[in-house]
C-alpha cells in the first residue's frame, strides 16, 4: 500500500521537519521520503490546513469488551479512536472478566495483530478490583500489560496500595490510582457545594479527591515507586500534586479533557451525559485544571471515555450510570478551550503518555514506521452519520464542533474519516 500526504504541516517539536509543509510519502507502513513536491502517482490525500503529527493516544477508555459489548465492543471503540485521531488506547481493567490474567491480555493482543488502532491493556492491581488481594503483576506485564490499576474503582485499601508501589519497582512499572474516598462520596452524583443544594442531589466533596491524593503521597514518599493520578478534577488537588512535584516525588497526573470544558453549573438541566465520577466541580476548579495544563503540572489529557446505553441514560439523574462518550470530540474540546494553542499541548497525548508507559515514541522521519494523525481546524458536526461509536451519550452529540480528525495512518493501515 502507497500513498501521498500532500503538503501537510508538521506538528512535532522532536522533528526536524516541525512547522514545516512537506510532502509525506508511505510505502508499506513506512515513511519513504519527506520533501517539497513528491510527484506520485497514486492516492494522495490532501486538505486545506492540513496538518499531521505523531500518533495520539488516548490513555484512559473504557470499551466495555469482554463483559458489555452492548455499550462499546473492540469493533466499535477502535472506529471512535480512529475518528477521534487515536493510534493507541490504554482500556480500563473493569470488564468482565476483569484483565487480571494473561488470558486477559491476550485477548487485545491477539486484537493489534490486525488492527490500526492498538489497544494496550491497563492490568489491574488487585482480584476482581477489590482492593483486597493483588494480582501477579511480573505475569501481567510479561504478557503485556502496559500499566497497573482498578480503573473506575480507587486502591481503597492502604497496606495494598504501598505494596502495590513496593512490587512494581521489580520492573518499573506506573500504578495508576483513582484519586477518591468512596466512604466520602457514596450516594453522591455531582460536585458537592451550592449547585448540588440549589439541584436536590447528593454531592461528591472535593475532600473525597483530596484525602487519597494526600495519603498515596505519603506513601510514595515512603516507598518510592511511579505513582500517577488519574482525573484530577480539582484546585486542591492539582495544588497537593504540584507541590509532590517540587520535592522530587515520582509523580504524574492526568485530567480528562471535558473537565477543561465543563463545570456543576453545566448541570443545571439536569443532562445525564454530564453525570461523570469524579464530577465536573467549580468554574475556579476548571480554571485552575487549565493552568495546571499550561505550566507542566498536568502531563497528560485523556478522553476518559466511558460509553453507555440509553437504558443506562435515560433516567432520572440520581439513577443514571457515570458516564460519557468522549473519544471523538476529543480534539474540538480541546480546540474549543485552547483555540491556536492547542498544538503547543499535543504532547500530553502523544509523546508524554507513551513515555510513562516505557512505550516507544514514533518518530516523523523517513525510513520510519508510519504512525500518524491527520487533522484541520475545520468545523464537523456529531450526529448519526459522523458518529462512530454505539453509544449517543455526549453532551456534544448534535452539536456543531471545530477541530476535525481526518484520519489515521498505523500498522500499515490508512484510515480516513
Amino acid at each position: 500500500m502507497e500513498f501521498l500526504i500532500r503538503s501537510a504541516q508538521i506538528i512535532d517539536k522532536f522533528s526536524p521537519f516541525h512547522q514545516s509543509q512537506k510532502d509525506i510519502l508511505i510505502s508499506n507502513g513506512i515513511i519513504k521520503q519527506i520533501d517539497d513536491n513528491i510527484s506520485f502517482d497514486g492516492e494522495v490525500i490532501s486538505a486545506k490546513g492540513l496538518k499531521v503529527s505523531i500518533g495520539w493516544i488516548d490513555m484512559r477508555a473504557h470499551y466495555q469488551d469482554p463483559g458489555n459489548e452492548h455499550k462499546e465492543d473492540l469493533d466499535s471503540g477502535s472506529a471512535v479512536a480512529a475518528a477521534g485521531g487515536f493510534t493507541d488506547v490504554v482500556l480500563l481493567p473493569n470488564t468482565q472478566p476483569v484483565t487480571s490474567s494473561k488470558n486477559a491480555i491476550s485477548y487485545f493482543s491477539k486484537w493489534n495483530k490486525t488492527s490500526s488502532v492498538q489497544l494496550h491493556p491497563m492490568a489491574a492491581v488487585t482480584l476482581e478490583c477489590e482492593g483486597k488481594e493483588l494480582t501477579e503483576m511480573i505475569d501481567l506485564f510479561t504478557a503485556g500489560a502496559v500499566c497497573f490499576g482498578d480503573g473506575l474503582k480507587p486502591i481503597w485499601h492502604t497496606d495494598i496500595m504501598l505494596k502495590g508501589l513496593q512490587y512494581l519497582q521489580k520492573f518499573n512499572g506506573l500504578l495508576i490510582n483513582k484519586a477518591e474516598d468512596q466512604m466520602l462520596t457514596a450516594f453522591g452524583h455531582m460536585n458537592e457545594g451550592h449547585s448540588s443544594t440549589l439541584l436536590g442531589l447528593k454531592g461528591m466533596p472535593v475532600l473525597a479527591e483530596t484525602v487519597m491524593i494526600d495519603r498515596d503521597l505519603k506513601l510514595l514518599e515512603y516507598a518510592g515507586g511511579r505513582l500517577h493520578f488519574s482525573l484530577v478534577s480539582s484546585r486542591e488537588g492539582i495544588e497537593l500534586i504540584r507541590a509532590a512535584k517540587s520535592k522530587g516525588l515520582n509523580v504524574t497526573c492526568d485530567v480528562g479533557v471535558n473537565y477543561l470544558q465543563f463545570t456543576e453549573q453545566d448541570l443545571s438541566d439536569y443532562d445525564t451525559n454530564l453525570k461523570v465520577n469524579p464530577p465536573y466541580r467549580t468554574e475556579n476548579d476548571r480554571i485552575a485544571l487549565i493552568e495546571a495544563v499550561k505550566d507542566g503540572t498536568v502531563d497528560c489529557i485523556v478522553s476518559d471515555h466511558i460509553p453507555h446505553d440509553e437504558e443506562s441514560k435515560k433516567l432520572e439523574f440520581d439513577l443514571a450510570d457515570f458516564g460519557s462518550s468522549n473519544q471523538q470530540p476529543f480534539f474540538s474540546v480541546l480546540s474549543e478551550v485552547f483555540g491556536s494553542r492547542t498544538e503547543d499541548y499535543i504532547e500530553l497525548f502523544t509523546t508524554k503518555p507513551r513515555e510513562l508507559l516505557n512505550m516507544q515514541v514514533p518518530k516523523i522521519e523517513e525510513g520510519q514506521n508510519a504512525c500518524l494523525t491527520l487533522f484541520t481546524e475545520d468545523a464537523w458536526t456529531l450526529d448519526s452519520q459522523t458518529n462512530k461509536s454505539k453509544s449517543v451519550a455526549s453532551p456534544f452529540y448534535g452539536k456543531q464542533l471545530k477541530g476535525k480528525v481526518l484520519g489515521i495512518v498505523n500498522n500499515g493501515q490508512l484510515i480516513l474519516n
